[in-house]
């Protein structure tokens, strides 16, 4: 058919708990690294062995969030890609689990799967899961569930979606709205569909080509409401999975992508240290923090607003305390907008702390700071 093709594939600890007749996730950081490195090995061959028989070769990238945060090998990861392409193999990306510092956390690869469609201005994105389609509620517990087809806006949808994978994946409907959200303000259309019947991909890129071969200048309409409704774009709508539509005018610079491309999820409140060292171009750190609002998840954008300190002041308490509360309203500041590293929970537990106390208290470290420079944009 002609298309161009980059998997990302979450296959390696799987295989490696397969390979050593694990059964279950271990809990252990160490040994989950050790099953994808067992597995990883696995993975290419199958992959391998499978694109071997129509004479395909593969390519594996292995990649870490610390490569995509460093705006400098971003880019050489953009070209290698670029090249792979060009040479008319297929990318097999997965993350690097055997080394990664942050450990294999829940939904890595949807985001990582939204990332490198950006990386590779790719036209459509799917997203492989154990349901047909996006629905307004879970099928398995409400059987009034509905079919949602198209979705123009993510930040409108009102749907209710489950968290939970399967027992080996790591994948989740929340993570997938995530992925969905970054990669449609890359200007990539994405796709969710189940993964267990790769043909309804086909069927979708089938219906894409004659839905855009269909003839673009329609009879005149006989009513001034047809011709309303004639005037206004088609819109394509697949018959099975959900089609998340790209942003129109999506977002070329990193930063700018980070501004204006992505919804804002909650509030970060940083005191005014942590203010003057995200305006001198830093990282934003535990430390810095002083409150969180709203409820988001790690790779999500939120405001990080400048709230300064509270001045002591004489007289009445309960009248200074109003006034306090007022002034400290208007003086509060938006001062950038940044990509997380941690959920909205996490940092409500690690807010105030040093880097090295996040272990501490959350018994893991996904990143020394809360949202790396190179995920931050000022206004």
């Amino acid at each position: 058919m002609g298309h161009r093709v980059v998997i990302v594939s979450s296959g390696a600890v799987g295989m490696g708990l397969k390979r050593l007749g694990m059964k279950e996730r271990p809990g252990s950081l160490a040994v989950k690294q050790a099953c994808a490195a067992v597995g990883q090995g696995q993975l290419m061959a199958l992959y391998d062995d499978l694109f071997r028989q129509m004479d395909i070769a593969v390519a594996q990238v292995l990649l870490t969030k610390d490569c995509l945060s460093e705006r400098a090998q971003y880019l050489n990861a953009c070209n290698t890609f670029k090249e792979l392409l060009s040479l008319k193999t297929v990318p097999i990306v997965n993350e690097n689990d055997a080394v990664s510092s942050s450990g294999i956390r829940f939904g890595d690869n949807d985001t990582l799967s939204a990332i490198t469609a950006g990386m590779v201005n790719a036209d459509y994105l799917f997203l492989c899961t154990d349901v047909e389609c996006l629905y307004t509620d879970n099928p398995r517990t409400n059987p009034d569930a509905k079919p949602v087809r198209v979705v123009d806006d993510i930040s409108s949808l009102k749907v209710q979606v489950s968290t939970p994978g399967s027992s080996l994946g790591t994948g989740g409907m929340v993570t997938k709205l995530i992925a969905a959200e970054l990669a449609t303000a890359a200007g990539c259309s994405t796709i969710i569909t189940i993964g267990s019947d790769p043909r309804r991909m086909l069927t979708i890129l089938n219906e894409i080509a004659a839905f855009h071969q269909q003839p673009s200048t329609p009879s005149p309409p006989a009513t001034p409401d047809m011709a309303a409704a004639a005037s206004s774009p088609r819109q394509f709508e697949p018959s099975v999975g959900t089609l998340f539509t790209r942003k129109p005018n999506p977002m070329v610079d990193r930063k700018w992508w980070i501004l204006h491309g992505l919804a804002d999820r909650g509030v970060v409140y940083v005191d005014e240290g942590a203010a003057r060292a995200l305006r001198s171009k830093n990282s934003l750190f535990a430390a810095g923090i002083v409150d969180v609002a709203g409820t988001f998840a790690s790779d999500q954008a939120v405001k990080i607003v400048c709230r300064p300190r509270r001045a002591g002041r004489g007289g009445d308490r309960q009248s200074s305390r109003a006034d306090a509360d007022d002034s400290d309203a208007a003086a509060e500041e938006v001062i950038a907008k940044g990509i997380v590293n941690y959920s909205s929970a996490e940092i409500a537990r690690i807010k105030g702390c040093k880097s090295y106390e996040i272990h501490v208290v959350l018994g893991y470290v996904d990143s020394a700071c809360v949202a790396h420079r190179d995920n931050l944009a000022l206004f």
